[in-house]
């Protein structure tokens, strides 16, 4: 397992502008790759509409669960679950601050945003 000091930062309910229809298509795609491949990050953060990604019906969260399960954090945004009252249907994950993800951005030796 390659759990380099890489953050991946997920702000989006999908991956890339456009369709979020294919937005849910690459960003499935990118995390069973991620796995496979062994290219796994120390840890992923999730804000904004990213948080969708971690709760209940998701369409990722099977995969989510095994990259947790591999070892990697996953801070999910606590005042977004708020935003988007999702609170409740947190699935994968630890809720964490805005201060927490700062420090682990500045902590980190690289910044993936997706």
């Amino acid at each position: 397992m390659n759990n380099s000091n890489t953050l991946i930062q997920i702000t989006k309910n999908g991956m890339g502008t456009g369709s979020e229809e294919l937005g849910l298509i690459l960003i499935s795609n990118y995390l069973k790759l991620s796995l496979a491949g062994d290219q796994l990050p120390k840890i992923i953060t999730f804000y904004n509409a990213g948080v969708k990604l971690t709760c209940e019906g998701s369409p990722v969260l099977d995969s989510l669960k095994s990259i947790e399960k591999a070892g990697v954090k996953m801070i999910i945004c606590k005042t977004c679950l708020n935003f988007f009252k999702l609170q409740d249907k947190l699935e994968v994950g630890i809720q964490g601050t805005m201060p927490d993800i700062m420090t682990l951005q500045s902590d980190a030796d690289k910044v993936v945003n997706l």
